[in-house]
């Protein structure tokens, strides 16, 4: 009898033990088909909205609205990042270089890093807090209130009508929000440079002229135009498909914001490289 009992325990337990990467097999599973899923959604999302850029009808009104939204009005934000990041980036690269007499280096540090990486990646990620999580609320807010269903009902293509103009204000815009962002950052390494570390004014405006090249400057522009594709696609896709409630639209703008700024991060990365092996 006691045998018979032990031997049932042992099989129990071996079923148990069994069960464990059975279980752990099917959470993989299914996470993994959840994100499958998910990139396919996003991915079916990207191209409605991307065609309907290209072909008619087309809402001028709509189109500059989103324009003077997204650029003009985020221009203060980007201008006071990038300025006070060129500021930083001179007294730090000036604590640095100052160690080995290399502090001449100084303006093309600064004109380097702002042109290449920092303007775009700042603008993008500060753009991303404003106007991504302003999209997403947005729509999100239209989709609980059934406004969504109201223009199909009223046979207007929602593609049509709320993400293409933003898909295109997004592009266009943020590569001008960076070239002015460029502008000001150096000229914020240029004010430390000269009003607190006693440079020369015209020499450190000469060797910023003469260091910078045209690829530096073209290649930042190139990355802040797909950053701001990645923004307004990400904060239009999770307001378009926000759920029910306050709460839906809350994690719409939360996800909207957090996955555009680690897509912007992913895409940095990518677009560097590429940059990289074209220009050098």
């Amino acid at each position: 009898m006691d045998a018979e009992q032990n031997a049932g325990r042992l099989e129990q337990t071996g079923c148990s033990i069994l069960s464990v990467p059975q279980r752990f097999l099917q959470r993989l599973g299914r996470a993994a088909i959840g994100f499958l899923s998910a990139v396919g959604r996003l991915a079916e999302f990207t191209g409605r909205g991307v065609m309907h850029c290209f072909t008619p009808p087309f809402f001028p009104r709509l189109l500059v609205r989103q324009l003077i939204d997204i650029g003009y009005y985020s221009l203060p934000v980007v201008g006071l990042t990038t300025f006070f990041t060129g500021m930083v980036l001179a007294l730090q690269s000036y604590s640095g270089f100052s160690r080995f007499s290399a502090a001449s280096a100084i303006p093309n540090v600064v004109v380097l890093s702002i042109t290449r990486e920092l303007a775009p990646v700042l603008a993008g990620l500060m753009v991303a807090g404003r106007v991504g999580a302003a999209i997403a609320a947005e729509l999100g807010t239209m989709r609980v209130t059934e406004q969504i269903d109201a223009l199909t009902t009223l046979s207007t293509n929602p593609y049509k009508y709320l993400i293409a103009p933003r898909l295109i204000a997004g592009t266009v815009m943020l590569p001008l929000l960076v070239l002015v962002g460029d502008v000001i950052g150096v000229f914020g390494g240029y004010v430390v440079s000269v009003y607190s570390l006693g440079f020369v004014p015209g020499t450190y405006l000469h060797n910023t002229w003469q260091f910078l090249e045209r690829g530096d400057v073209t290649s930042g522009l190139w990355k802040s135009a797909v950053f701001g594709f990645i923004v307004t696609l990400m904060g239009c896709y999770n307001g378009f498909n926000s759920d029910r409630g306050a709460q839906g639209v809350g994690a719409a703008t939360t996800n909207a914001v957090v996955s555009s700024s680690i897509l912007i991060l992913v895409f940095d990365y990518f677009l560097t490289q590429i940059f990289f092996t074209v220009i050098k």
